[in-house]
């Protein structure tokens, strides 16, 4: 990196042209001390090659289907949210108006590199009035000049300037990519738990009906002289016991219904029409479909940002490397003076100049090192981040993986858990009704099954938002046409 800031510009000063012929000695002595090349920062972190909880269920990733991982669950209603929070979110369009910031910004950063012209007009009149002779005399005057200036960029200052603002351009324009993972994964997420709490309101709903039914049978038994008060007392208990969560589970839904329309920047209550039909919770692909880690790292847009904040951070230190050398402007000027309007084509007074300068740091108490010494600290700052975000990357992805592997293991075992306690509580009142079993059996047995079946429908939500998790964490969700 020294060689391109250095040698090339200096061999080109061994001819020098008339504009450096002034150039004192002590100050080419200065300039050639400073050439020196600072080390740069690289990162030595390793990635692995495989992950660690990867399933053996898995195929290989297909990274075209990224883009919108959400479509593999197969939810009309949850494909049209997500596409709609994609175009109106505040978050989302807050970053893509970044972008057109940085842009802006870039363009500014490249004019610099091109001369600048000027054009100036200047209008005079006067009057004399002589009092002596009586004699009054008007006088008019007209002039205009085009000036033009232009700063060579002998060392790559303004190069690598141009550079580093290019490569923060890259780093927004990926904050935008990564500003639509995240949306995507946390409207899946609600949209899960919200119909995660649908499903477990079913569950109480159909619980209530069950358990309706024997408090009914117990007042029956009350009445016909085979139960007494207090059976009827405990099973209206356990009801209202398990209908005190119904306005709960209530709440969690119509919030959570709000929760989407504010991440799809809509007011509350703008998606209930589409929302308001129960669904079950959404289930994810039997299929795992993920690749290696050099893949994950290639298709996030967080890593990659760090990777454009690294070439921004060298391009500074480039460029604050550069400020040790001369800088060297040519300005020009071309003028017209006229004493009438309408004759700037045959001027009475024409003139034109050119000069060059050449400015090169001398003594200016170590401020040019101490500002390099800046940029390199920065630069080492930035690396340090990209080690940070690729570590989190792979973490994500193993947790992830993991939470997918044990929600399976433990949906499994509640699936079975929960078809031997409906079992348990059918056969449960059927003995009470028959008289072979006392009452709180049969209560034990419906509260067994309540709460298993709301573990196996919490577990249900896990297992998918585990799913999402990872798809977000595959670096999945964004596009350049969103």
């Amino acid at each position: 990196m020294g060689a391109d800031l250095c040698t090339t510009p200096f061999m080109k000063l061994s001819n020098p042209p008339r504009s450096l012929i002034g150039l004192s000695g002590i100050a080419l002595t200065v300039l050639m001390g400073a050439c020196t090349s600072l080390k740069r920062e690289q990162s030595e972190l390793a990635v692995p090659g495989r992950w660690q909880g990867r399933a053996s269920s898995t195929v290989p990733l297909d990274t075209t289907s990224l883009p919108k991982w959400w479509q593999r669950f197969n939810d009309p209603v949850l494909n049209q949210i997500i596409a709609e929070a994609l175009q109106s979110s505040p978050d989302v369009r807050t970053a893509l108006a970044r972008v057109d910031e940085y842009k802006a910004r870039r363009g500014v950063t490249k004019s610099n590199l091109f001369p600048t012209v000027s054009a100036g007009f200047t209008g005079r009149a006067s009057r004399t009035d002589n009092r002596q002779t009586n004699l009054i005399t008007n006088s008019d005057s007209y002039s205009t000049s085009l000036d033009a200036s232009w700063e060579l960029d002998l060392f790559g200052k303004l190069r690598q300037n141009f550079k580093a603002s290019s490569a923060d351009l890259a780093q927004v324009t990926e904050d935008h990519y990564g500003a639509q993972v995240t949306l995507a994964a946390a409207v899946a997420e609600a949209y899960v738990d919200l119909r995660t709490a649908e499903s477990q309101l079913a569950v109480y709903e159909r619980n209530l009906a069950t358990r309706g039914e024997t408090v009914q049978l117990t007042r029956w038994r009350e009445q016909a002289g085979e139960g007494n008060s207090l059976e009827t007392q405990q099973a209206v208990s356990t009801l209202e016991q398990a209908r005190a969560t119904i306005p709960t589970l209530k709440q969690t839904i119509e919030q959570t219904r709000n929760q989407l329309a504010l991440l799809a920047g809509k007011t509350p209550g703008a998606l209930n029409a589409q929302l308001m039909k129960r669904q079950k919770v959404p289930q994810p692909p039997s299929v795992l479909a993920i690749g290696i880690p050099a893949e994950t790292l290639r298709q996030r847009p967080d890593v990659r940002a760090a990777e454009r904040g690294i070439e921004a951070a060298v391009a500074r230190v480039k460029s604050a490397e550069a400020e040790r050398y001369p800088t060297l402007t040519l300005s020009g000027s071309l003028g017209l003076d006229a004493l009438k309007s309408g004759s700037f084509f045959s001027p009475e007074v024409a003139a034109a100049n050119a000069a060059g300068s050449l400015a090169a740091p001398i003594f200016n108490a170590s401020r040019i090192r101490q500002t390099i010494n800046i940029q390199s600290a920065q630069e080492k700052q930035v690396v340090i981040a990209y080690e940070s975000t690729v570590l989190q990357a792979l973490n994500e992805v193993e947790n992830a993986l993991i939470a997918i592997n044990r929600t399976n293991e433990r949906l499994q075992t509640l699936n079975g858990a929960v078809a031997s306690a409906r079992e348990a509580a059918t056969l449960a009142a059927q003995s009470y009704e028959a008289g072979q079993v006392d009452l709180l059996d049969v209560l034990d047995a419906q509260r067994t099954l309540l709460s298993l079946e709301e573990q196996q429908t919490l577990t249900q939500g896990s297992r998918t938002t585990a799913h999402i998790q990872l798809y977000k964490a595959l670096g999945g969700g964004w596009s350049k046409q969103g």
